[in-house]
């Protein structure tokens, strides 16, 4: 699909990976809601993106349905959904003062997974109505959902098993979630990103920033959230990508920890 004119969602786009795809969706024509938890950063983005800050949690169904309808009455049903909202958590399973509590466990996998879930079947049923748009190749599009998960998601280390096990069923969810849009004429995508320059890990020393970007095969640096996001640029207009996770690492394979 050409970008040009184009609503779209995109879930933790206050920061980080979610912030810099909704400037370059932006800067491609596209009317951009940023939904987000933080909703000053949500409207920080929002006002250097000409869009619409949305404060929202996406693993709520009430607050997330009602963050769709403001987007929808802004700009129009969204032909594009991104999903980068989603928290993280260092916890061993069984740790020094025991077990990991289980409601750490669950609150990861509510947000990750059941929040991507829950954006993308939200956003869907408002793509299944639009009119399609005709490819220069003649095939229909509806619109495009692309999900983030990790590199943890196949390479999890100790430490990561929420973490892991939340990417791991957005990778797992890719293809029946295609396959079950494709009727509408919607796809969907993930990327798997590897390690990122974000606000999150930008907090680390400048000596293990460098060692972790170090460990990356080539190029040996960290990846860049512009690298990204012009990944999900291609993605949208790329109409022949569907039902495929792309790991965006630099050929990173993660160590056990």
């Amino acid at each position: 699909m050409k970008l040009n004119g184009l609503a779209a969602i995109v879930t933790g786009g206050g920061s980080g990976l979610g912030a810099e795809t909704a400037r370059m969706l932006a800067r491609g024509g596209v009317k951009v809601a940023v939904f987000d938890v933080n909703a000053g950063k949500a409207e920080e983005v929002a006002k250097e993106t000409g869009g619409v800050a949305i404060a929202c949690d996406v693993s709520d169904a009430a607050a997330a349905a009602a963050g769709i309808a403001t987007a929808r009455e802004r700009h129009g049903a969204a032909r594009i959904l991104v999903n980068c909202a989603g928290i993280g958590l260092g916890k061993r399973i069984v740790g020094r003062e025991g077990p990991m509590p289980l409601e750490d466990y669950a609150r990861v996998i509510q947000v990750n997974l059941i929040g991507t879930f829950n954006m993308m079947r939200l956003a869907a049923t408002d793509m299944s109505t639009l009119a399609p748009i005709v490819s220069d190749h003649g095939s229909e599009e509806r619109g495009v959902i692309v999900s983030t998960a990790s590199i943890a998601g196949y390479e999890g280390q100790v430490g990561q098993a929420a973490y892991a096990s939340s990417k791991g069923g957005i990778i797992a969810l890719t293809m029946p979630a295609a396959r079950e849009l494709s009727q509408f004429g919607i796809r969907v995508m993930t990327i798997a990103p590897g390690i990122f320059r974000t606000p999150l890990l930008g907090k680390l020393p400048d000596e293990i920033q460098k060692s972790l970007g170090e460990s990356v095969l080539f190029p040996k640096r960290l990846g860049e959230p512009v690298e990204f996001a012009a990944l999900v640029q291609h993605i949208v207009e790329n109409g022949y990508l569907n039902g495929e996770v792309i790991r965006l690492d630099g050929g990173l394979r993660m160590a056990p920890r």
